[in-house]
């Protein structure tokens, strides 16, 4: 047996563990090994959980793709209330993806992420750190806005969080960062404080996954903007140290 194979399938013992341990769709642990930081990137996790899912938008072969292929979707009742459904934005190869918990009313409005004050806090943000919006990719959870911006039903997650996993397969980042509390916790299967969840670098799917605030949050309470900005620097000395 190669070294390869042999390296594939205790990675895939290893996510079967876990699965059992969660008892979820998900690989996360409190916190990232060396072996995760110095490796290439791959989706190989995220790939095999999609293997099971038998739909077509698994078989897309880029980010425009799939948002043909899903972007009139009616799995859940969001479908029948939003005005756009939001995808997403940014470099389809990115290193650093963004994601939130679902759009709101100007996202809605728009059909992109992150607009209005909160994303022109999160573009300046980014800008002070070194990176520009154009690099890096914007995302949400769930593609439909809640009515009144309520948090994410579970069934909804259930049914939106494949096409965050697809729209990851196709990116490969090397690093995501999850805005917000309920973000964060709606990935990892947690109901945590965001104090609680900003101590840790967790996985996701064996991708780095960082959590800080959401911009919408900064902009209630604007004390909280230089604790916000030290994030993503930790964030962004991260990804520094992984490409080096």
């Amino acid at each position: 047996m190669s070294i390869e194979i042999k390296e594939l399938l205790d990675k895939i013992e290893d996510f079967f563990r876990y699965q059992e341990e969660l008892n979820l769709p998900v690989f996360a642990s409190e916190s990232t090994s060396e072996k995760t930081k110095a490796k290439k990137l791959n989706t190989e996790f995220i790939d095999y959980y999609l293997k099971n899912i038998e739909e077509d938008f698994v078989k897309a072969n880029s980010l425009s793709e799939l948002d043909a292929m899903i972007n009139q979707c009616q799995k859940c009742p969001l479908g029948k209330t939003r005005t756009k459904f939001v995808f997403g934005v940014g470099n389809p190869a990115a290193d650093i993806v963004f994601v939130g918990e679902a759009p709101g009313a100007d996202e809605d409005a728009q059909g992109e992420p992150f607009v209005g004050r909160a994303g022109k806090l999160l573009t300046e943000t980014l800008k002070k750190i070194g990176l520009q919006r154009e690099e890096v990719y914007i995302c949400n959870i769930l593609k439909c806005r809640p009515p009144n911006n309520r948090d994410p039903l579970p069934q909804e997650v259930e049914k939106c969080e494949p096409y965050l996993l697809k729209q990851l397969s196709l990116i490969k980042p090397r690093i995501i960062v999850a805005l917000g509390r309920i973000a964060g916790n709606t990935l990892l299967r947690k109901n945590e404080t965001l104090t609680n969840l900003r101590k840790n670098i967790y996985n996701y799917y064996d991708i780095p996954l960082f959590i800080t605030y959401h911009p919408a949050a900064i902009l209630r309470n604007m004390g909280l903007k230089t604790t916000f900005e030290e994030d993503l620097i930790k964030m962004k000395n991260y990804y520094d140290n992984l490409i080096q």
